[in-house]
């Protein structure tokens, strides 16, 4: 089974005369409430640092989305943590407040497409400048609104001396507790269980102290997923946890996978799918900034009995895929190792 791709897609493209969106528009996270869908993408324009951005676009049905301001919602700060870059959210609520999970990195970092896989602009600084500033490196923090169209940047939530993104918050406590899924790059070789980047789990009483000992989730198994991450915030459903992941192979191409965990234990995988669910195929999704094939989702929301997945394609277009929940649900378990 795969995701049904909307024949429109892409939903947003890049804006041509925008100065600060003209070049990418992609990797949305995705909300769904009162009968709006709501997506927050990552947004840059055509300068050559690359600053990144975030901005909001709204939709009746879900699949035809309009710009809601004509200014991003998030930008990075002129001289802070995040001075370089804000991208890839992920959004969940708890009470009448949106929490936004997003990477950033403290310079911007060039046009990377231009390099090498996974290299981006470092400065260069002496050997007791720290890590996170020498090597320019990507990192989490958390964002608080009460409309998604102003945001409190509230700080750092994840380890400065690691590359640390794919930091996706459950969207409800767990046993009275927080739940993150995060990625450390450096959580890698025999004293950590996998060879190559995995998703992690942790948790935290108050949403800013994660300083409980991470513990492995999931790591790649199949040939498609040589290094996996997680994509979108995880759901409820009668089965479990929904969640999904990405995986990348050894051709830098990203698929994307499902998983259900269990609902008062997320550290329990109790399914997860053997084949991909969602590849890129298209032209746009094989020939955007990156050029080896990427899907990428950050958001997705239950309407009904349908899943909708908002992903990025290429790092520079806004999609979306559905699914029915239950076939999916039912195609997760039979499709278990």
């Amino acid at each position: 089974m795969k995701l049904t791709k909307f024949e429109g897609n892409p939903i947003l493209s890049p804006n041509p005369v925008s100065e600060w969106e003209s070049l990418a528009a992609c990797n949305p996270a995705a909300w769904y409430e009162d009968g709006t869908f709501y997506m927050l993408y990552r947004a840059a324009g055509h300068d050559a640092q690359h600053r990144i951005h975030i901005g909001l676009a709204e939709s009746r049905d879900g699949f035809r989305f309009r710009r809601v301001m004509d200014r991003p919602v998030l930008s990075p700060g002129d001289n802070g943590f995040d001075a370089g870059s804000v991208e890839d959210p992920r959004l969940v609520k708890f009470g009448d407040e949106y929490y936004m999970t997003y990477a950033f990195r403290p310079y911007p970092p060039g046009q990377y497409w231009k390099y090498d896989y996974d290299a981006v602009v470092a400065p260069r600084h002496n050997d007791y400048t720290p890590k996170c500033l020498r090597e320019n490196v990507g990192n989490t923090a958390l964002a608080v609104s009460t409309d998604l169209r102003t945001f409190k940047k509230v700080g750092r939530l994840t380890d400065p001396s690691l590359d640390d993104r794919d930091v996706i918050l459950f969207p409800e406590r767990i046993g009275g507790k927080f739940y993150m899924l995060h990625r450390p790059k450096e959580y890698v070789g025999p004293e950590y269980g996998t060879d190559a980047p995995s998703v992690w789990l942790k948790c935290s009483d108050d949403l800013m102290t994660w300083n409980v000992p991470s513990r492995l989730l999931l790591k790649g198994r199949e040939p498609w997923e040589r290094k996996v991450g997680g994509n979108a915030p995880p759901l409820r459903t009668r089965e479990g946890w929904l969640m999904l992941y990405h995986g990348v192979d050894e051709h830098h191409t990203y698929r994307i996978g499902a998983c259900i965990l269990a609902i008062d234990d997320p550290s329990q995988v109790l399914y997860r799918t053997r084949d991909f669910i969602l590849e890129p195929e298209l032209e746009f999704e094989k020939n955007g900034l990156y050029r080896w094939g990427v899907v990428f989702p950050t958001g997705n929301v239950i309407v009904d009995d349908t899943l909708y997945v908002y992903y990025g394609a290429a790092d520079q277009y806004c999609c979306v895929a559905t699914a029915n929940v239950d076939e999916l649900l039912q195609f997760i378990k039979s499709n278990s190792r």
